[in-house]
C-alpha cells in the first residue's frame, strides 16, 4: 500500500483563451479530457502554468465548474485556490468541496515578502480553520522565484503536526532537489511533488510521491512512463527514452518564455493556434520566435 495519500502524474493544465480573452471553456475541458487519455492521473488547473492569478475568482470557479461539467472526475481535479487574501482563498476552497473537489493546492498569501514563518503559520491555520471539513487534502505550493514566498522545511512541519490529516503534500517547484530531500527525510508519508519535469525520475528514487508538472501539457505519456516503470529493471529502457523526451521538450519550452511557450508548443500539438493567446500581463510568443519554435518542434522525439 503506497503511504502517501496523493501520488502520480499531474498536469500543470495550461488554460486557452478565446479572441475577447476570457477562458476558452470547450478547448479547455478538451484539454483536460486528452491529458487524462495520455497518461495524467489527474490535473492541477489554475496553477502558475494555468495563468491563474490572471484571472478573477469568478473565472477560477467557471473553468473548475466547466471541467466537471464535461466529465471529468472530481478526484482527478487538484484546482489551485490560493490567493492573496485569506478569505478569497477560504471561498475558493469551499467552492471546490461543494463540488466534491477534495484535493487543491495552495500557494501562501504572497504579496507581502520577508514575512515571517510564524506569519504563513498563522495563514494558513486561519484558512484551514475557517474551511474546516475533514475531506480537504491540501497541497502546499513552494514556488518562492515567483511568489517571493518561500515555506521553509521547519514550516511545513508545523502545518502537518497542527493538521495531520489535511497538510498532506507539497508542491516543490523551487527546482532544488536538495530542499525536496530534506522534506521526504524530515516527513515520511508526505507527498512531495515535482514542479519540474526532469526531476521526477530522481524524485522517485529518492520516495516522492510524482509531479505537477507544465511539460506535461506536451508528454503526459512519456511522465507516466517514468512513474509506471522507475522501480522495474525490465522497464530501465522505457524510462531512460521516456527521459531524454521529457527533457527534450521541456528544454525547447525554457529556450523562450516559458508559459507563452508552453501554450504554442500545445497549439503545435494540437493544430490550434488559438492556444498561442495569453492574458496580459503575459504576452504571446512573438512571430520569429514562433517561427522557430515551430521548426525546432518538428525535430523533437
Amino acid at each position: 500500500m503506497n503511504k502517501h495519500k496523493i501520488t502520480g502524474v499531474y498536469s500543470a493544465a495550461a488554460t486557452p483563451l478565446n479572441a475577447d480573452g476570457s477562458p476558452d471553456l470547450g478547448l479547455f475541458t478538451e484539454h483536460c479530457q486528452r491529458l487524462l487519455s495520455e497518461g495524467c492521473h489527474g490535473v492541477a488547473l489554475l496553477g502558475t502554468t494555468g495563468e491563474a492569478n490572471s484571472f478573477s475568482s469568478s473565472e477560477r470557479k467557471a473553468i473548475l465548474e466547466a471541467a466537471l461539467k464535461a466529465g471529468i472526475p472530481a478526484d482527478k481535479l487538484l484546482p489551485g485556490t490560493g490567493v492573496v487574501a485569506i478569505q478569497e482563498t477560504v471561498d475558493l476552497t469551499k467552492h471546490a468541496l461543494s463540488l466534491g473537489v477534495t484535493k487543491v493546492v495552495m500557494l501562501p498569501p504572497f504579496y507581502y515578502k520577508g514575512v515571517s514563518d510564524d506569519g504563513l503559520f498563522t495563514a494558513y491555520s486561519q484558512i484551514l480553520e475557517k474551511i474546516s471539513d475533514s475531506k480537504l487534502h491540501l497541497i502546499l505550493y513552494h514556488i518562492p522565484q515567483v511568489s517571493g514566498v518561500p515555506l521553509s522545511v521547519p514550516l511545513i512541519g508545523r502545518l502537518i503536526e497542527a493538521f495531520p490529516d489535511t497538510v498532506v503534500g507539497i508542491k516543490e517547484s523551487a527546482g532544488d532537489f536538495n530542499n525536496m530531500q530534506a522534506i521526504i527525510a524530515a516527513y515520511p508519508g508526505f507527498s512531495v511533488l515535482a514542479g519540474a519535469d526532469p526531476l521526477l525520475l530522481p524524485l522517485l528514487k529518492a520516495g516522492g510521491a510524482g509531479c505537477i508538472t507544465a511539460t506535461s501539457n506536451l508528454v503526459a505519456g512519456s511522465l507516466r512512463t517514468v512513474y509506471d516503470k522507475v522501480h522495474d529493471e525490465s522497464g530501465a529502457e522505457a524510462v531512460e527514452t521516456a527521459q531524454a523526451r521529457i527533457n527534450a521538450y521541456r528544454t525547447l519550452s525554457n529556450s523562450y518564455v516559458q508559459i507563452p511557450t508552453i501554450k504554442a508548443m500545445v497549439g503545435l500539438k494540437t493544430g490550434n493556434p488559438a492556444w498561442k493567446r495569453t492574458r496580459a500581463p503575459l504576452m504571446p510568443i512573438s512571430d520569429a520566435d514562433y517561427t522557430s519554435l515551430a521548426d525546432a518542434y518538428k525535430t523533437l522525439p
